[in-house]
């Protein structure tokens, strides 16, 4: 790549935190979408947002033998300029009833707050989010109401349909 192809590439993109972006990062990123595409794992996917390589849509849907099968989830995926030793923030776009994902689609998981590791990339995230789908963590719930039905998966599944159904359908293609 040219230094004035990175360069434009670079001068386009601005990151969350609204710092430029280094062509370190842009490499990375760029790597990163490729690696996932390559991979062309079920259930999950994620490119960025027309031209703003910082920004970018994902989608998980809930993984087989879970209460979540079959729901997909569309994601809004924000990475900082200094991606990937800082986490980016992630928040889901459809309303998903879950014991650590709030009204607002934030999300409670250590690997995007206290335990976050620039080993991590894009595609193990999604695989960790989509893992939380059916592993929640409802010692640390952001939904109070969903933790404590978690034991009752009959009355947890009634419940999450409901609120797919009322909220997230037509949400998601």
């Amino acid at each position: 790549m040219s230094t004035a192809t990175t360069s434009a590439s670079t001068a386009n993109a601005t990151a969350a935190d609204s710092g430029p972006i280094s062509s370190a990062v842009v490499k990375r990123l760029r790597s990163e979408l490729m690696g996932l595409m390559m991979a062309n794992i079920s259930g999950i996917s994620a490119f960025p947002d027309s031209d703003n390589l910082l920004k970018w849509r994902g989608t998980i849907t809930g993984a087989a033998g879970t209460v979540y099968e079959g729901l997909k989830y569309k994601l809004l995926i924000l990475f900082p300029s200094n991606y990937p030793y800082k986490a980016p923030t992630i928040t889901f776009e459809t309303p998903c009833w879950h014991p650590n994902v709030d009204e607002h689609g934030n999300i409670c998981l250590d690997i995007l707050k206290e335990e976050w590791s620039a080993i991590y990339n894009i595609q193990t995230i999604l695989l960790s989010l989509q893992s939380l789908l059916g592993e929640p963590n409802p010692a640390s719930p952001l939904n109070g109401h969903a933790a404590r039905l978690w034991d009752n998966q009959d009355e947890y599944k009634r419940v999450l349909l409901k609120h797919y159904k009322d909220h997230a359908e037509g949400t998601v293609e």
